[in-house]
């Protein structure tokens, strides 16, 4: 035989060797069982393979998975369609499941303005500093199967669910496996997707369990073991890489761990009578966002078994599982409400983030949203729920929450805006220090301005909640001679701008309460001392010293009120959603005060409005108003507009075209419009009009109703980043010939 011949059947044996091991002769009647591998988001391939398995006829008696195989093998064994999993995967925001993003409409306003602070959060545990054990909790993982489960929350025996189905966990202080069959569906099936500092461990029957790919990725033995005839495997494991392709520690682990699930397959191959493994080679284990392409990947690669499909099929001789497209539920009458787990955190405050009253028809979203409220709070590591049937289709709600041990935080953050210039901050933040649903928290910031913020809130649930502030706030900057009153004794120089120094020391306690979720109402006192100073004063063409001079110091207490509502599902480039705020200040006396002091008040009130005209573009429209009531002259508390980027205080305002600090009355009205384009996502581009009046007595005067004195326009680009959002925008006034450019880094403090 020559060479050529023996190289020719040499390839056809290995073909026959392929072909058997991807597809052995199958008996009469079989029980057909399904294997699913994990792979992150490569599992998603899953779903492909399963339409064709579900289109041929096939009955599959037994599923098994691990990972994002116990994911997609759980809900199929559920009695959920191959083509509902797709809606259902195609619809899921990954990157909020993933890092457990709370949307910010579940967050109490306390925790929307921490949460719009800070870059970075560490526990700080008896003086020391660690970092967090995963990026998320699981919770909104927990939430959507919980709520997808709904159907099968009875059946404790994953033997007994539509189609028998159990999955793979590891036990991460052992380090072996545990198979899951029994319990809480959701439960399980999020400890075996738990993968290692992506998701936290999660707690069955006293075992701290983690990713199942972690010891058996692939439970081909297992599932065979249970009287199955023929096992159809699906493999979205990754593959070993060349070297030029391992460029981090991170891949190079990944690699590492990929040792032995790989030499494992060699072996677990053999034993699968179908043996199908996608081309998904250029998907990571992360790309969620590439999710319809990697189903369409599975149905490609199925494609090719849709004959031998068939065949099962016809071997069975009887029709598939009746999969017939079940509804998620969407409604529940909950009719008591218990709390059990917590003993540090009292039921009226868990139950008031809740937000659920007991004997109430409510929807299924509201369950969830009631979820995202506790979990929120940082209090708790997981809160996991059952729902206990009662006569008249209604249920009994029990909670069961597992608090949080870390109760210290250090937390950072870094900023840049053309007003305070750079800082840093670095926040102390300790939890239960008198009362067990109490925060402490004091925010030190350093850089060119120094600065302080301490709060310490009493977070009562529905009932009160109390709170002290004490900040100060200071800044420097050169300001046109024509915002400073004309009643400072300034000496009589030929000046166009004048060196401040702007020094505020505020301090606050209030009582609030919520009218509804995103709606609250508070009163309280205050104390405030303010104190505008220069050491400089700048002629047109030379620089003339002169002493320290202070332009206006004093001490004011004053009652306060307001209204908050708050709906925008992000605080700097919302879609959706409604902002409303109103203020109200009644200066009652002062000390040490640098002018005439009478009785005054002051009010302000802000109206937004942002929507979506598609997916890409969306407007905010913003109308807002102040004004003094009372002919006292406090410099320092006038509404002064100009500049961007900046956290404002006191009755700072934004405005497009001008400088901070250029604009200052004691009343005034804006309307501004914003386009935003996310022309990619986290990227986008900003087109901005704002137009205003400012002057004194402007509403007695009536010329608030007069055509704008003042106009601005803006065009920009925003970025979002881990550190908050970088904008950079270029604005411009008609009125001025000279334009604006305005930097911000990171989010303001």
């Amino acid at each position: 035989m020559n060479k050529p011949s023996l190289v020719f059947l040499m390839c056809c044996f290995w073909v026959v060797q392929l072909m058997a091991q991807e597809h052995k002769p199958i008996p009469e009647k079989p029980r057909v069982g399904l294997v699913l591998s994990g792979g992150g988001a490569k599992g998603l391939a899953h779903i492909g393979v399963l339409k064709a398995i579900e289109e041929s006829g096939v009955r599959v008696d037994y599923i098994a998975g691990t990972s994002m195989g116990a994911i997609v093998g759980s809900l199929y064994a559920t009695g959920y369609t191959a083509n509902q999993l797709d809606s259902i995967f195609n619809s899921v925001n990954f990157e909020q499941l993933l890092q457990d993003q709370v949307p910010r409409n579940a967050k109490s306003f306390y925790e929307k303005n921490d949460a719009e602070r800070y870059a970075l959060t560490l526990p700080f545990n008896q003086f020391k500093l660690s970092l967090p054990s995963s990026l998320s909790k699981g919770q909104n993982f927990y939430n959507l199967l919980a709520q997808l489960m709904h159907p099968v929350r009875e059946v404790k025996d994953f033997s007994k669910l539509p189609i028998p189905f159990f999955c793979i966990a590891t036990d991460v202080e052992t380090g072996k496996e545990v198979v899951l069959d029994k319990g809480g569906l959701p439960e399980a099936v999020s400890a075996s997707g738990a993968l290692p500092t992506l998701f936290s461990p999660v707690e069955i029957d006293g075992k701290l369990l983690i990713d199942g790919g972690v010891t058996n990725n692939y439970p081909v033995r297992l599932l065979r073991a249970k009287n199955l005839d023929y096992v159809i495997g699906v493999d979205v494991q990754d593959s070993l890489v060349s070297r030029d392709k391992l460029k981090s520690a991170l891949e190079i682990l990944t690699q590492i761990n990929n040792f032995r699930t790989i030499y494992d397959m060699k072996e677990k191959r053999q034993e699968t009578d179908v043996y199908i493994k996608p081309d998904i080679s250029s998907y990571t284990v992360l790309s969620f966002d590439k999710g319809k392409q990697i189903i369409k990947e599975g149905e490609k690669v199925a494609a090719e078994y849709r004959s031998i499909f068939q065949e099962i099929a016809k071997k069975q001789k009887q029709s598939a599982h009746g999969h017939m497209a079940l509804q998620p539920k969407d409604s529940l009458f909950i009719q008591n409400i218990a709390i059990m787990g917590s003993s540090k955190y009292p039921r009226n405050y868990i139950k008031g983030r809740l937000k659920i009253d007991e004997n109430q028809q409510i929807a299924y979203t509201q369950l969830n949203e009631g979820l995202q409220n506790i979990s929120a709070t940082g209090n708790f590591k997981r809160i996991t729920y059952r729902l206990l049937p009662q006569p008249n289709e209604k249920f009994d709600l029990i909670l069961e929450v597992t608090e949080n041990k870390t109760d210290t935080f250090l937390r950072f953050g870094l900023h840049f805006d053309e007003l305070y210039r750079s800082a840093a901050l670095v926040n102390f933040t300790h939890k239960s220090l008198l009362f067990s649903n109490d925060i402490l928290s004091f925010d030190g910031i350093a850089g060119d301005n120094f600065r302080y913020d301490f709060q310490y809130y009493l977070d009562k649930g529905v009932y009160w909640s109390l709170g002290l502030n004490s900040r100060v706030n200071q800044f420097n900057k050169n300001v046109a001679f024509n915002t400073i009153s004309e009643n400072i004794d300034i000496p009589n120089l030929d000046v166009n701008m004048v060196d401040v120094h702007y020094f505020d020391f505020t301090n606050q306690f209030y009582a609030e309460t919520f009218l509804s979720k995103h709606f609250k109402f508070g009163v309280g006192a205050e104390h405030k001392y303010t104190r505008i100073e220069t050491e400089t004063i700048f002629g047109e063409e030379n620089q003339q010293s002169l002493p320290f001079a202070i332009l206006e110091e004093s001490n004011v207490y004053s009652a306060l009120g307001y209204l908050y509502y708050d709906t925008f599902d992000d605080a700097h480039f919302p879609t959706r959603g409604f902002k409303f705020k109103a203020d109200f200040n009644l200066y009652l006396f002062a000390q040490k005060e640098t002018y005439t002091f009478s009785e005054f008040s002051i009010a302000s009130g802000y109206l937004g409005y942002t929507f979506s005209v598609n997916p890409w573009l969306r407007f905010k429209v913003d109308s807002e108003a102040g004004f003094r009531i009372g002919k006292n002259r406090m410099d320092a508390l006038d509404f002064v507009l100009g500049g961007y980027g900046a956290q404002p205080i006191n009755n700072f305002v934004p405005f497009y075209g001008y400088d901070f600090v250029s604009l200052s009355a004691d009343s005034y009205i804006k309307g501004q419009i914003d386009a935003d384009i996310e022309f990619f996502p986290k990227n986008h581009f900003t087109l901005g009009y704002a137009m205003a009046n400012v002057e004194n007595d402007l509403f007695e005067t009536g010329n608030w109703l007069s055509l704008p004195d003042y106009t601005g326009f803006s065009i920009g680009y925003g970025l979002e980043t881990i550190l908050g959002p970088i904008e950079i925008r270029y604005t411009q006034s008609p009125e001025r010939s000279k334009s604006e450019w305005f930097f911000s880094l990171g989010y303001a403090f």
